[in-house]
This record gives structure tokens, C-alpha cells and sequence, in this order.
């Protein structure tokens, strides 16, 4: 079940084409989450990708810092009809963290401190469309947005941006993660609203 942590106002702007369908704009930063908010020692974070053969390879926080930490702007899209504009986030990008993984499979399971799951296409996570994040809007990411870091997939309903990610799985085919299996959408494309079964 969802919580959700704060209220939020919110304005629709039918005209916007920046707008997905069935959204509205908001100034805020809603927090919605599934369960309560994992607290994560930055000396215990660990980030990991895991191969469809087993093969694991892992980052702790410094080692993560060290690769090219990217800045992101973008608009994000909440399946619950919410959109934000212009955000700002710092992060490494998910083509970097795959770059050295060999693996032909198609899809992945991001994995999040806490136990939530969601599936991603690995073709919506290449080509400068994804990045695991620590900062928004210069600041460490907060605890309930999913700090210490998050999958950012922005193209996608934001349930697809696992907050407090602790890995990915690549696996042979596309499985669903936990709103997937409570009827929410295996993909997810706030575009064409791809938001339920």
C-alpha cells in the first residue's frame, strides 16, 4: 500500500505539451512510497549488478564517486497523475555502470534497500536515459525521496525510479517487480499512459 507522506497541490495544464495526457503540474515534491523509509548508512550502501550467468560486480559510495558523476535535468511523471518540471539531479550514468558488463539480456530488475522491485527494459536504460542518483537539487539526496541514492528513469512513470537502489539484475526475460505484480504496467510510458494492466 501506498503512503503518502505529505500532501501536495496541483494544477492541471490540459494545453502544455510538455504535459503527458492525464497529468497535472505541481510545484512540489511528493513523497509516495511503498512501506516505510529505509534508513541507509553511507558506509553500508553497496551497489551491485548481477549478470543473467551469476556474475556479480559491486560499487561501495566512494567507488561510485569516483566514475563520471553526471548532471541531469529533467521533467519527472508520477503514474498518480503528478508531473514535476525542470528537476535536478547529480549521478553516474546506468551506461557507465554497464559499460564493462557482458550481457545479451533484454531486460532488468532493480532491487531497492527495503525490498521493493520494479522490471526496466534494459534498452530504456541505455543511451543516456538512466542514472543512479545522490543529489537532488544540490543536495544529498533525502532518505524519503531515496537517498542515499536512486534509479532515475525518467522517460518512465517514476514507480520505475526504484528510490534507495542497492542493484540491478539482468535477467533472460521480463519479469514483473512489485507494483508490476499489483497491476501496474510492465513498462510504463507516461506518454502513451501506460499506467495499469
Amino acid at each position: 500500500m501506498a503512503e503518502f507522506s505529505r500532501g501536495f497541490g496541483a494544477r492541471r495544464r490540459a494545453s502544455d505539451p510538455q504535459l503527458p495526457p492525464g497529468q497535472y503540474l505541481t510545484d512540489d515534491f511528493p513523497v509516495l512510497s511503498a512501506g516505510p523509509t529505509p534508513r541507509i548508512r553511507i558506509e553500508d550502501w553497496q551497489f551491485a549488478i548481477r549478470t543473467e550467468t551469476g556474475a556479480t560486480t559491486t560499487w561501495t559510495w566512494d567507488e561510485i564517486h569516483a566514475l563520471p558523476i553526471e548532471d541531469v535535468h529533467t521533467d519527472i511523471h508520477c503514474v498518480t497523475r503528478w508531473s514535476k518540471f525542470g528537476t535536478s539531479w547529480r549521478g553516474v550514468s546506468v551506461d557507465t555502470l554497464l559499460a564493462d558488463i557482458d550481457s545479451a539480456a533484454p531486460s532488468v530488475m532493480a532491487h531497492s534497500y527495503g525490498g521493493y522491485s520494479t522490471n526496466v527494459p534494459v534498452k530504456d536504460l541505455m543511451g543516456g536515459k538512466a542514472w543512479v542518483v545522490f543529489e537532488f537539487d544540490g543536495e544529498p539526496l533525502a532518505p524519503e525521496h531515496g537517498g542515499p541514492a536512486r534509479l532515475l528513469v525518467p522517460h518512465l512513470y517514476f514507480w520505475k525510479s526504484a528510490k534507495w537502489v542497492r542493484g540491478l539484475v539482468l535477467q533472460s526475460r521480463d519479469e514483473p517487480g512489485f507494483w508490476e505484480q499489483n497491476g501496474y504496467n510492465m513498462h510504463g510510458d507516461p506518454w502513451r499512459e501506460e499506467r495499469y494492466w
